[in-house]
């Protein structure tokens, strides 16, 4: 009943968009935190790797590789590769956690601004507005794609050079090929 009345906005049209807009924000805010959160956690913490049939593995912070909780032993070039692999794990991560930053403040961003077009007849411009940011979120799932040939390389050579690591090496040069297709649907690299 409400689209059906048509005409132009009034006052409490405006004051509902801006309501529904400022609550959709609040969801974006919530979803930043955790993101936030998470964020520390993974730069802070061990990065847990899991692999078939396998203990669970760790990488520290500081490059100690944690096999069912007992540290494994490393020589110094072992431990840098360690960091390089944990680095580059934590990279690809935090470009994920951006990309759900964006993809949750996309979602709100439309559903705010469509209710407030919906009650103030002003919906010129939504789908362009809502597909310039998704391209902005297609650019950040990119540089995703565009960090995996390293981190691949990465894991190989941590892979050769520590022999307790190469059962959680499974990352292979299908997911660096595959990456960016889904459903037959490909963005250009």
């Amino acid at each position: 009943p409400l689209i059906a009345c048509g005409g132009t906005s009034s006052s409490s049209d405006k004051t509902v968009g801006k309501s529904v807009a400022e609550a959709t924000s609040g969801v974006g805010d919530t979803v930043k935190q955790a993101i936030d959160d998470a964020r520390k956690e993974i730069t802070e913490g061990n990065i847990k790797i899991s692999s078939a049939n396998q203990p669970r593995a760790e990488i520290t912070p500081d490059g100690h590789l944690l096999i069912g909780g007992k540290d494994v032993p490393v020589d110094a070039g072992q431990r840098r590769h360690l960091q390089a692999y944990r680095s580059q794990v934590v990279a690809v991560a935090a470009d994920g956690m951006e990309i759900g930053v964006a993809g949750a403040k996309l979602g709100t961003d439309a559903a705010g601004e469509a209710l407030k077009g919906i009650f103030s007849g002003d919906t010129d411009g939504l789908e362009k507005r809502v597909n310039a940011q998704a391209a902005k979120i297609e650019a950040q799932a990119k540089r995703i794609c565009e960090r995996l040939p390293a981190m691949l390389a990465s894991q190989q050579a941590l892979a050769r050079e520590l022999p307790a690591f190469k059962p959680y090496a499974t990352m292979d040069q299908s997911d660096v090929d595959d990456c960016g297709k889904n459903n037959g649907a490909t963005f250009s690299r």
